[in-house]
């Protein structure tokens, strides 16, 4: 018998899951870009939404890792292109399970005391420890793999070891913000504060409006890179809720740069503002196989997939500007960048999908399909936070299944609730895209026991998946990426999630130069001029 406290965790470690999915797959919704305003040398970012809280080790929510990310070193980085990169460390190996970082010397915190070795181990622990149900366990600490860290204060040295699998132990550390271990003993004090380790500390926070950061000056440099004078000195972070208002808003002048993704951008495009844009998966269908639900059978799933114009669904959701989804969800950067969706989708044909229902005993009766005098029946589930251009897209999906012969109704569900609405399975199909960092994060949504022991959301049952995974999980990093990639493939071969269109997030600034990845502006690029 499972007590009530396990089963409580396993609970929360699915939350924490999905909370990590939810604040990647819906950052075009959340967060922003760039800066201006009152000096030569200030920048000023609309921002969709207030961050909430800012603790370093506390949230997941995407405008708060953003932003963060002008305040937090990190042990590494990852490149466009997926390579990793120095941060605080200047060098990493990495073997058997055991990961060691060394220290760039120099390194301070906000208060221009050293940011030690001892430190940087102190909150890899902190995250590590369940007790402190940090959102950041799973995704830059592995979650079942015992993961835990030592110092070395004469070598600079944090060395990570593991007791579990841990293919990406290197790259996880990119998403992991450095603080100082005296900050660690009242994280809730950093929700409207900064103990920086990074190139900007938070001078002033009004809730609902505006944060301010200042550059730091620390002669020695800071934990993210060298003291820049090229960068701008001063970044404000602007609540700006409405797209319409931030594109006003930029071409007035007022802000730097910001976020503009529906049909303003058009207008900004006419007006000559520059863009920088990363993709992020946006048409994605996950089903539900458990043996009560129809969706259960392959024959069915590659049925409903293919009596389905994706490219017309997808182009709805995205407001035409949309590009075909090429992998799962791994959002960039990521170390494992390879097609893994191209040829593994029932293409659009309702002839061979009708064959398909036949052959598994289905027959049209009035124009439905029925098997054993009970009609074929789907419920797709979709996330009103997503917006209005997917809702339009889940409704002609719903029509076209309607066209085909199925009984199929659409059940939007606010941001709130869906995490109950999977977990409580009353679904057939569900349209809700999940992204990720890394391709070994996908595993614990496609494989292991469904809710409330596990994630598997779909109960899915895949033993190529399976076997893949595994294998790859046995290699370091990179090393793995083409079984991981054959991983992914095996479970959209199997019609077991459904990926077909990415969106590209837009951000727009006017005055600056900036690159942007999976997590909005990239710190180090951003210039004004």
């Amino acid at each position: 018998m499972t007590s009530p406290r396990r089963a409580a965790g396993r609970r929360e470690r699915v939350a924490s899951a999905l909370a990590v999915v939810t604040a990647t797959a819906l950052m075009s919704t959340s967060c922003g870009g760039g800066a201006s305003a009152d000096g030569a040398r200030t920048v000023t970012l609309a921002i969709r939404t207030d961050p909430g809280s800012l603790s370093p080790l506390g949230t997941v929510d995407s405008t708060a890792l953003m932003m963060n990310r002008f305040a937090y070193a990190t042990l590494v980085r990852l490149a466009a292109d997926g390579t990793t990169t120095a941060g605080a460390a200047e060098s990493w190996s990495v073997r058997d399970g055991r990961a060691r970082f060394v220290l760039r010397p120099g390194l301070t915190c906000e208060d221009g005391s050293p940011l030690t070795a001892a430190d940087v181990a102190a909150g890899y622990n902190h995250v590590a420890d369940p007790a402190n149900r940090s959102p950041l366990l799973g995704l830059a600490v592995p979650a079942n793999a015992g993961a835990r860290a030592t110092a070395d204060e004469s070598t600079r040295t944090v060395t990570v070891t593991t007791s579990g699998s841990a293919p990406f132990l290197v790259e996880m550390a990119r998403m992991l913000p450095l603080v100082c271990r005296k900050a660690l003993t009242d994280p809730s004090r950093l929700s409207r504060a900064t103990a920086a380790t990074g190139a900007y500390r938070l001078t002033e926070a009004v809730p609902g409006d505006h944060y301010t950061y200042v550059r730091r000056t620390d002669p020695a440099g800071t934990g993210s890179a060298p003291a820049d004078a090229a960068g701008p000195e001063k970044l404000v972070f602007k609540v700006v809720a409405d797209e319409s208002t931030t594109a006003n808003l930029l071409l007035g002048g007022q802000i730097d740069a910001g976020q503009v993704n529906g049909p303003d951008a058009e207008r900004l495009i006419a007006a000559g503002v520059p863009w920088k844009g990363t993709r992020t998966p946006t048409g994605q269908l996950l089903f539900h196989e458990s043996a009560a639900r129809p969706t259960a059978a392959q024959a069915v799933r590659r049925a409903l997939v293919g009596a389905l114009d994706l490219e017309r669904i997808g182009s709805v959701a995205t407001g035409g500007t949309g590009t075909p989804a090429t992998n799962l969800g791994e959002t960039p950067p990521t170390p494992c960048t390879g097609d893994t969706v191209t040829g593994n989708v029932p293409p659009h044909d309702p002839a061979k999908a009708a064959a398909e229902l036949t052959g598994a005993g289905w027959k049209k009766n009035g124009g439905v399909w029925e098997k054993a005098g009970r009609p074929l029946s789907v419920t797709l589930v979709h996330p009103v936070i997503a917006g209005p251009q997917v809702t339009a897209a889940v409704e002609l999906t719903v029509k076209e299944w309607n066209a085909f012969g199925v009984k199929a109704t659409a059940e939007p569900i606010d941001g709130s609730g869906l995490l109950a609405a999977l977990s409580r399975g009353d679904w057939d199909v569900a349209w809700s895209p999940i992204s990720v960092p890394l391709p070994d994060q996908l595993t614990r949504f496609f494989d292991g026991p469904p809710p409330p022991a596990g994630s598997n959301l779909g109960s899915v049952d895949n033993p190529d998946y399976r076997r893949l995974a595994a294998e790859a999980a046995a290699r370091p990093g990179r090393a793995g990426c083409p079984l991981w990639n054959r991983a992914d493939a095996a479970l959209i071969r199997r019609t077991d999630v459904t990926p077909f269109a990415d969106s590209t997030v837009r951000t727009f600034g006017r005055g600056i130069r900036f690159e942007v990845d999976g997590g909005g502006i990239v710190p180090d690029s951003l210039r004004k001029g």
